[in-house]
């Protein structure tokens, strides 16, 4: 073709690939079944597909259609973007655009980090993947900057950065596109960071705005943190948050305080722990509700929010879920923050229960003895009750699918010593992991008990996410490497696939010209095999790669 006609097809579709990810679009993202438009597969984070074509009956004659290789032996947590036939994918280091039916590589940008970039990223060299609006895709770096591609070529459009890396900040996070303002958030919460939230033009990367989860003295919360401790109150913002465009409000967790001394920083410490709910022109919080006050356990608030409609004594509410890595799962009227339900989902005793009026937990006898500077077990341990991995939420069953652990921690507060990028943990522990039995079980947990309708243990706990779909499957990954489905409504596991290294990812499906196909990430890493001390791990080859399946023909 020669160039003047290839000019006037590239301008002839461009506006086409530009509607293809509009507001309207991005909106109605968790119906589109042919795209994956947002991260978390729609604005609400569900993880559910109407898609049914893969069921419980045929899930077994599941094959390979192809494998891209990231050329990447990091942990791989990214969630791809399917758009009009492309798969866009990040590695910690780079971004590609893959032809979403054969696996070929379409372009591939990547990333040159300063040499003292790696140190500062606490629980992995990761990215979690991008957003996607009017013809670019937005992506974060290590390094903390925030950048925008076009979407057909890789063509870098602009680049922002949003604060020093060298203070102990990083950037993990999907972006977030909401009322066309791109959202980001910061790692570094183990580093004394401030935490915050920035809003960036997506046309331009002007910054718009900054909301800080840490508070300043004469700011409205400051008065929860006792002196200068606010500098270093940590409130990371290292998970993407959801968003609900009829109400206007993302909704955004906010990670642990630091240091890990609770003693030291006496008072509720907002909005660490938290879910704030924000404006997305301005970054204003309408309303707050904290998990964890004056969290001594680094249990981070930062798990995926889950945005769906609940029936409650007879009335549907508009809620938001999530499974807190301080052990309690929690329900949400989402549009005033008021607390439904909190009950425990894992094994944990650092509370007695949540009261209902006040939202706030119970302490048990033994957290009061580590108030008294004694050494305690405590579960579950800083990795929560569930970390990162988003669990998904199916609205026929009713049931949210989770990767939970089970292990605890001992734990003696110390003294906090602050040094800029290093980390500032104020406490002395070690894992209590369970003598004989799992370290993790994927359970089917009903949102307004917390009890599981069925549970998969498994000797190595599961760092991946789950995907649910109407044609009654979860799919998810193993630290082993294994990718799988089970039925949604007994646990029976109907199909596994050995991918050649762990499985971290987040998986997606979705579908072309009537046939449906199936997405996961596979390379380990990630927290549990960086600070684990899991011998088993080393067993498993690093190696980055991108499955992709469906139905043999």
């Amino acid at each position: 073709m020669r160039k003047s006609a290839l000019a006037l097809l590239v301008t002839i579709l461009a506006p086409l690939a530009a509607h293809a990810q509009s507001a309207h679009d991005l909106i109605n993202s968790a119906q589109n079944t042919e795209n994956v438009l947002t991260y978390g597969m729609g604005y609400g984070l569900q993880r559910y597909s109407t898609l049914s074509q893969i069921d419980t009956r045929d899930v077994q004659h599941l094959v390979p259609v192809w494998n891209y290789s990231l050329n990447d032996n990091r942990g791989e947590e990214s969630q791809p973007l399917v758009i009009d036939g492309v798969m866009y994918v990040t590695t910690h280091n780079a971004t590609m655009a893959i032809d979403a039916l054969t696996g070929r590589q379409v372009w591939k940008t990547t990333i040159e980090y300063p040499a003292a970039t790696p140190r500062v990223a606490c629980c992995g060299i990761v990215s979690r993947g991008l957003a996607a609006y009017d013809g670019r895709l937005f992506r974060t770096t290590l390094d903390d900057h925030v950048v925008a591609y076009d979407m057909k070529t890789g063509k870098q459009l602009w680049k922002s950065k949003a604060i020093d890396f060298k203070a102990g900040y990083s950037m993990t996070v999907a972006p977030l596109v909401a009322d066309g303002v791109v959202i980001t958030g910061v790692s570094g919460g183990e580093y004394g960071i401030r935490g915050f939230l920035d809003g960036w033009d997506p046309r331009t990367g002007k910054h718009l705005w900054r909301r800080y989860t840490v508070p300043s003295p004469h700011a409205k919360g400051g008065d929860t943190w006792p002196g200068d401790t606010w500098k270093h109150g940590g409130g990371a913002t290292w998970l993407t948050g959801s968003y609900d465009p009829k109400l206007n409000l993302v909704y955004w967790g906010v990670g642990n305080p630091g240091s890990w001394n609770a003693l030291v920083r006496k008072g509720d410490n907002l909005y660490t722990d938290s879910v704030i709910a924000i404006r997305p022109k301005t970054g204003k919080i309408v309303w707050h509700y904290q998990f964890t006050p004056n969290d001594a356990f680094d249990y981070d608030g930062t798990n995926e929010l889950i945005l769906a409609d609940l029936k409650i004594h007879g009335e549907t509410r508009k809620v938001l879920m999530q499974a807190d890595r301080n052990g309690f799962f929690y329900v949400i009227d989402r549009t005033d923050g008021k607390l439904l339900a909190a009950n425990a989902f894992v094994k944990q005793n650092w509370a007695d229960r949540i009261d209902m009026k006040t939202g706030r937990p119970v302490k048990s006898a033994i957290t009061k003895e580590m108030y008294a500077g004694k050494q305690v077990e405590i579960w579950p341990s800083a990795f929560g009750g569930k970390n990162w991995m988003p669990m998904s939420y199916n609205p026929q069953t009713g049931l949210a699918y989770a990767n939970t652990l089970n292990f605890g921690w001992t734990y003696q507060a110390q003294v906090p010593k602050y040094r800029a990028g290093v980390f500032y943990f104020g406490a002395k522990f070690a894992w209590a992991f369970p003598k004989n039995g799992p370290r993790g079980v994927l359970k089917a947990i009903d949102p307004l008990t917390g009890k599981a309708k069925w549970e998969i243990p498994s000797e190595l706990p599961n760092y991946s996410g789950t995907l649910s779909t109407a044609g009654g499957l979860v799919f998810t990954g193993t630290e082993t490497g294994a990718f799988k489905a089970y039925d949604a409504e007994s646990g029976k596991e109907l199909w596994s696939f050995q991918t050649g290294s762990g499985i971290v990812g987040q998986p997606i499906t979705w579908s072309h010209d009537g046939r449906q196909y199936v997405t996961i990430a596979s390379g380990i890493g990630g927290v549990y095999a960086l600070f684990s001390g899991d011998q088993r791990l080393a067993q498993i080859p690093a190696g980055g790669s991108v499955w992709t399946f469906a139905l043999a023909k």
